[in-house]
């Protein structure tokens, strides 16, 4: 063999050598494991590849788009919205996404991204509609979810899943502000008239009921004592029933008697008027005490 023949062998050897080298460079794709790789074929859609070592056919495969699938955020937005009562709102909103489907994402829209954006706003502004301004305030929470829901299910078709949308604020113009913390102070002051108000009456009514309490609580003393008077008399009435009328005058000489000695406890020096009917009781006391003993 000649020098000239084995020159031209190892030329086509390392010729050789570098096609099956560049074959295997070329047809090992090696994917992270944050992306995924659209691979296509003469212009079509040949495959996903996912994270890890992947082969394709070398000179007719080719990896045409490498698409994150890490969570994104879209740039916080902001539009005007009318809600029910004819209020106009600035809503200030913000989305986040991540791309599942990458294959939709490449093939069936251009810019997700503003595609998203605008569907968001669309949403935002017909979901407000159909509430009052006091209800976008107060019902915030389930405004978001519904609004989610709706993202949802209109970015299905591009391979988007939308894990959180918010409602970040909802401004008004200064002359709405201005009328709303106007009709918020002449709340607040009738809010303190009607409890004025209320504590006035509440006050009426403990002094009346305090009134009728002390009459009730007089009432039932007069009752007590007017029994006790009763079955007093009752008393005296049966002792009377039982032992006669003597029994009543014994009873009535014996207070003659006490009430003529209290008389009797002078020093000495008083004079005393005793009428003649009254000599003649206590004479009468004296004759029935002295009977009894």
């Amino acid at each position: 063999m000649n020098p000239g023949d084995f020159l031209g062998s190892g030329a086509v050897t390392l010729a050789f050598a570098a096609f099956v080298i560049l074959c295997i460079f070329l047809g090992v794709r090696i994917v992270p494991q944050s992306e995924k790789y659209v691979v296509e074929r003469f212009g079509r859609l040949r495959a996903v590849l996912g994270p890890g070592i992947n082969f394709v056919i070398p000179f007719f495969d080719r990896v045409a788009h490498k698409i994150s699938i890490l969570e994104r955020q879209l740039p916080n937005a902001t539009q005007d919205a009318i809600t029910a009562d004819n209020v106009l709102v600035r809503v200030e909103t913000s989305v986040f996404y991540r791309i599942t489907e990458p294959e939709k994402t490449v093939y069936r829209i251009r810019d997700v991204d503003a595609a998203i954006a605008t569907t968001v706003a669309g949403i935002v502004r017909s979901e407000i509609g159909k509430l009052e301004l006091d209800q976008v305030q107060s019902n915030r929470a389930q405004l978001i979810e519904r609004v989610r829901e709706h993202v949802r299910a209109m970015v299905d078709d591009w391979g988007v899943e939308v894990t959180r949308a918010e409602i970040l604020d909802v401004n008004l113009d200064e002359a709405t502000r201005a009328a709303m913390l106007q009709q918020l102070n002449a709340e607040r002051a009738r809010r303190a008239q009607v409890m004025e108000a209320e504590g006035r009456k509440r006050s009426v009514e403990l002094a009346a009921d305090a009134a009728l309490y002390a009459a009730e609580q007089e009432a039932k003393a007069r009752r007590v004592t007017a029994d006790a008077e009763a079955y007093a008399t009752g008393v005296i009435a049966a002792a009377i029933a039982a032992n006669g009328l003597e029994a009543a005058q014994f009873q009535i000489a014996q207070k003659q008697v006490a009430a003529l000695a209290e008389v009797a406890k002078g020093n000495g020096q008083q004079t005393i008027l005793i009428p003649t009917q009254a000599l003649e009781a206590f004479a009468d006391a004296f004759k029935m005490l002295k009977g009894r003993g």
